[in-house]
């Protein structure tokens, strides 16, 4: 997410008794979690596992619960406990919006959506020309919906990112202030849940059609034309290409890919990124073929079994 105003490196430090390792009067114009930095953005890491990839990400600003050497043109701000920055800055940019009505006065909504009773949109929604919201949908605070998109009864969209950091206490929950932006001629069955991004957002492609029941994780980027059938879920910050197609109860796995144009079969396990342009099948997932070769030998294991006990 961008940062209005921006804030400087040396701002922070002093807000927390913090070091700085590098240039202290660097701009700070955006906050994002690792995976999706850019330049002038600020991230945090507060374990050795993902230093490496913090400290070579687009991020130009770094919290960190340890000294390091300074990478190339990176400013680093050294505290005990990175996460508290982090969180207390997205707290700070974008604040918990509590809602006294069920449309919001700044929600801006397009002409011809029809929008039922029992509907809730929140503060600073966007949503486009000639949609229908059916009742019970909750619209969460800064979600996108663009024209020509359908939503089915009780669906939520941009509800908060299942992101927690496990201490000594227990389950700290990380802010969200990602969004949820829904493209054009999307179609969303009935109690779906998308969550939001958790500092940046959670897409889904022009065209895609969802069954009910299916959960979108927090960053998820879904592309054009999809189809999702029911019971599918999908794990944060995983990206699935056009023309993707997840027959029921397809589980993906977080942080992977899912190329142009392939089919998963239904009840199937996605651990790792998929090829596109090929069908898929089983737990975990193989191509089809060689899934069904599989299912062959495992009928057989028994036969075999008695066949081997005779030698």
């Amino acid at each position: 997410m961008n940062l209005y105003p921006p804030i400087t490196v040396k701002e922070i430090a002093a807000r927390y008794n913090a070091k700085v390792i590098g240039d202290e009067n660097q701009v700070i114009t955006g906050l994002n979690e690792i995976n999706n930095t850019k330049a002038g953005d600020i991230t945090f890491v507060d374990h050795e596992k993902y230093y490496t990839k913090a400290l070579e990400s687009n991020a130009s600003i770094i919290i960190i619960n340890k000294e390091v050497p300074q990478p190339n043109a990176k400013a680093l701000i050294v505290h005990e406990n990175p996460f508290l920055i982090y969180n207390e800055l997205a707290k700070e940019y974008q604040p918990f919006c509590f809602a006294a009505k069920a449309i919001a006065e700044n929600a801006l909504i397009g002409e011809g959506t029809k929008i039922f009773p029992n509907v809730f949109v929140g503060d600073n929604v966007r949503i486009g020309k000639n949609c229908i919201i059916y009742p019970g949908v909750v619209i969460y605070p800064y979600s996108e919906i663009f024209d020509d998109v359908i939503i089915h009864a009780n669906t939520s969209i941009g509800s908060d990112a299942f992101y927690y950091k496990k201490d000594s206490s227990g389950y700290n929950k990380m802010h969200t202030a990602g969004k949820a932006v829904i493209e054009s001629k999307v179609e969303i069955g009935s109690n779906c849940t998308i969550d939001a991004g958790v500092s940046d957002e959670t897409r889904i492609g022009e065209g895609t059609k969802i069954d009910s029941q299916v959960h979108v994780g927090h960053d998820v980027k879904v592309g054009k034309n999809c189809i999702f059938a029911a019971h599918v879920g999908i794990a944060g910050n995983t990206t699935i290409g056009n023309n993707v197609t997840l027959w029921g109860k397809v589980g993906v796995n977080k942080n992977i890919t899912i190329g142009d144009g392939a089919i998963v079969m239904a009840t199937s396990a996605v651990p790792k990124s998929l090829e596109g342009g090929k069908t898929y099948l089983g737990i975990p997932v193989n191509e089809v073929r060689a899934a069904a070769k599989e299912l062959i030998l495992i009928k057989k294991l028994p036969e075999m079994w008695e066949k081997f006990k005779n030698l």
